[in-house]
């Protein structure tokens, strides 16, 4: 990546300045993806204090990635225009806001709408975190280590949610797992004050809102296609509604994009096949591992009686477990190349969850060690899959190049809720046995039989935890298809240079 025109010199920024620049933008990133997961084991607390319905917890935990996802590439293009700093602030900002309205919301619908608030937050701030690391490291090596640390700030936030989730579940109410956002939101501030540099905005760089929001509604009726596809019954007219509009919405936006002189997004750049990789290669690591940490923490906390704390401990394994080899990938990315490290990573992934699948049902040391394997797999791809990104994008597109990253981590994370969420509630249903013994309520939802529950345990619990392992099972089973699939199509990318070389950046309009 060159110095673009808006980025200070290398000499006007001191390497003390630079690095703790680059922990003080982790700080929002941290906080970003602990929203993500530190719900996962706050989930059936919340639920049940709210009085949410099975559909109504999905879009709790869907309304964020959802709505980030939408605005990400509007947000790095309008992030180019103000200045990156800017943006940052502004997110931090937003999200402290949201996070006090999440935090005392009093019911299930208020929270969704909270939730979807700090999203916008979060989609301020995603792209800038990586642009200003981009903007600021300009040496290769010193860059690769530098995002390599970003990625595994990312990895630790995913470990981190769930048992922070536990910690605070234990001791205070279920708002509190937001509450905590706010001390970290002021620090950042008063940090990127005095450490960021505040840049040239490009006033040229137009932020088209009709494209943000063609993005946003093409998402939503996707993932509502999705869901509806699913559902036990499927809702066949929902889904085609939702699917008609998804498209609708996505022809627009293309067609849009060409005819804007500064588009949210040119396509141009993903026919640079490290690029595409990269991208590709954050959908398919964020899928497994928000799909691995829903599934397990609700399968352990609601059959094996975990408590919040300790179900965020067991799927904490594999984010913990991607640390080593997260920061080994951006070290030694120069010396053995992309190919080796995601589509290596992305099938040692696919073999981790695999050995969960297989092996939990026979102890609790088989789930863990799959937890590890998956987890140093995830660590290799995803520490270079943003270098792929950022590396191989023009240096006056480091927004666009940042909100793509960040709408494919973001995006893998939403088809993982929206799918494997929706999958395992209608697998469960599916497995139940035709039994007229069988409360109605056994068959809505594994929650609404287990407050059926009374005491003595009822003959009928047994077939309800054997309905719901063979689901949780066999998600685990498309989790681990998925990441092979994955390692297959980044492989046959990456075949025409030396392995895994990385490609030179693609002019772009």
């Amino acid at each position: 990546m060159s110095l673009p025109a808006t980025a200070p010199p290398t000499s006007a920024l001191s390497p003390a300045r630079r690095w703790s620049l680059l922990f003080t933008v982790a700080a929002g990133l941290l906080l970003v993806t602990l929203d993500n997961s530190v719900l996962y084991t706050a989930l059936p607390t919340l639920a049940s204090e709210l009085h949410a319905s099975d559909s109504q917890q999905l879009w709790i935990i869907n309304a964020y990635p959802l709505v980030m996802a939408g605005l990400l590439l509007g947000a790095g293009t309008l992030g180019d225009r103000i200045g990156h700093r800017r943006m940052f602030l502004i997110g931090l900002s937003a999200f402290g806001a949201a996070s006090l309205v999440a935090a005392f919301s009093q019911s299930a619908g208020q929270l969704i709408g909270a939730r979807a608030a700090l999203a916008v937050g979060a989609a301020a701030m995603m792209p800038a975190t990586l642009a200003l690391i981009g903007l600021t490291f300009h040496e290769e090596r010193e860059r690769n280590i530098a995002i390599a640390i970003w990625g595994s700030v990312a990895i630790i936030g995913a470990a981190l949610g769930p048992i922070i989730g536990g910690v605070l579940l234990a001791r205070f109410w279920w708002g509190s797992v937001f509450l905590v956002n706010v001390p970290v939101v002021v620090l950042a501030f008063i940090a990127t004050l005095a450490l960021a540099p505040k840049g040239v905005p490009d006033g040229s760089r137009r932020w088209d809102f009709a494209s943000s929001l063609l993005a946003l509604v093409a998402l939503s009726g996707l993932v509502l296609g999705i869901k509806s596809v699913i559902a036990a019954p499927p809702a066949w007219i929902t889904a085609a509604i939702a699917a008609g509009v998804a498209s609708i919405a996505a022809a627009a936006f293309v067609r849009r994009q060409r005819v804007l002189p500064y588009p949210l997004l040119d396509v141009a750049i993903f026919r640079n096949p490290a690029f595409l990789c990269g991208t590709l290669a954050a959908v398919f690591t964020l899928f497994a591992l928000a799909g691995l940490q829903l599934v397990t923490t609700q399968r352990f906390q609601l059959i094996a009686g975990f408590t919040p704390l300790q179900a965020g401990l067991l799927v904490s394994v594999a984010a913990l477990g991607s640390l080593p080899s997260a920061l080994f990938g951006g070290m030694f990315l120069h010396r053995v190349g992309l190919r080796p490290l995601i589509s290596g990573g992305l099938a040692c992934g696919a073999l981790g969850v695999a050995v969960v699948a297989l092996g939990f049902a026979h102890g609790l040391g088989w789930a863990i060690t799959g937890m590890a394997v998956t987890g140093v797999g995830m660590g290799a791809t995803i520490s270079v899959a943003s270098t792929a990104i950022i590396g191989n994008a023009p240096a006056d597109r480091a927004g666009m190049a940042s909100s793509v990253e960040e709408v494919a981590y973001e995006f893998g994370g939403l088809l993982a809720v929206a799918v494997l969420g929706s999958l395992a509630a209608a697998l469960y249903t599916a497995f139940l046995p035709p039994d007229a013994a069988l409360p109605a309520a056994a068959r809505e939802g594994i929650g609404q039989a287990l407050q059926a529950v009374g005491t003595p345990a009822p003959q009928w619990l047994d077939a309800v935890h054997a309905a719901y392992d063979r689901a949780y099972q066999w998600v685990l089973v498309v989790i681990a298809v998925a990441l092979a699939i994955g390692a297959m199509l980044t492989a046959l990318l990456l075949r025409s240079g030396p392995g895994s070389r990385e490609a030179a950046p693609v002019a772009v309009h």
